[in-house]
């Protein structure tokens, strides 16, 4: 059996095109992001220190992408934004365009290979990101985290279900119980981290659903419902994320 080997692009920059060899289990919806759609792309090239790839032996089988920002300024004041992914993105970008120095980082995608789920993979790389940016001498990594359990309960506020705790104390749900069993703080919800919209053939494609009824609409995969205006022939999601804070000093790493 070979071993998992855990790396960042910018010590293997030949890995790049394989980043996209694995199949994900990321609905087809969240691939129209637009901020991810004009963003997404540069981080390999202008962030590959805080790009990881797990391979096992020639197969790829977790990526974990992050980005570094600055969250201590004058405007921002330390607050981490309610827009999550889709600011956080935005902030790093334009910080790396004014010279701007950067005094955080954030997680921003950790992807698993189908059928390698469940073997703790997800937890290795969070522990790749987190020593990456202590390496770099950041003492916090945040991320706005999408929880996995989420989709079964769409319509639950995402405010009540983020503090959902089991009777051991730890979270409900099965991501954010990775991330505080790795020495991270559940710091706030960002109730409009992704926002997603389209026509109604647009979500018809992208889910096989028909779309055809006002009003919210359960899509597989989706961490809220989808409001769907016939009348209007347009669809919009706006998805929530749950802000985590991962204090670097003598917080314990995941565990595999």
């Amino acid at each position: 059996m070979t071993e998992i080997e855990i790396t960042s692009l910018a010590v293997r920059p030949e890995l790049a095109p394989r980043l996209w060899d694995m199949e994900d289990s990321w609905p087809e919806f969240s691939q129209h992001d637009p901020i991810a759609w004009l963003l997404y792309p540069r981080l390999v090239s202008e962030f590959p220190e805080y790009v990881f790839i797990a391979t096992d032996g020639d197969e790829v089988v977790a990526r974990a992408f992050s980005v570094p920002f600055a969250l201590h300024t004058p405007e921002r004041g330390g607050e981490l934004p309610g827009q999550g992914w889709d600011r956080v993105l935005m902030w790093a970008f334009s910080d790396r365009r004014r010279g701007v120095r950067p005094d955080t980082v954030s997680a921003l995608e950790i992807s698993v290979a189908r059928g390698r789920q469940g073997e703790g993979l997800s937890g290795r790389m969070l522990t790749a990101m987190r020593e990456g940016a202590r390496a770099a001498g950041f003492t916090e990594v945040v991320a706005p985290v999408r929880p996995n359990g989420k989709p079964a309960e769409p319509e639950t506020p995402m405010a009540e279900y983020a503090y959902r705790t089991r009777e051991d104390g730890l979270p409900y749900d099965p991501w954010l119980r990775v991330h505080v069993r790795a020495g991270a703080v559940i710091d706030s919800v960002a109730p409009v981290s992704m926002t997603i919209s389209g026509t109604l053939d647009e979500w018809r494609r992208w889910t096989g659903l028909p779309f055809d009824t006002p009003g919210p609409v359960r899509v597989p995969g989706a961490l809220s419902t989808v409001h769907c205006d016939p009348e209007h022939d347009r669809a919009v999601y706006v998805e929530p994320n749950v802000w985590v804070r991962h204090p670097l000093g003598a917080a314990p790493a995941a565990s595999a």
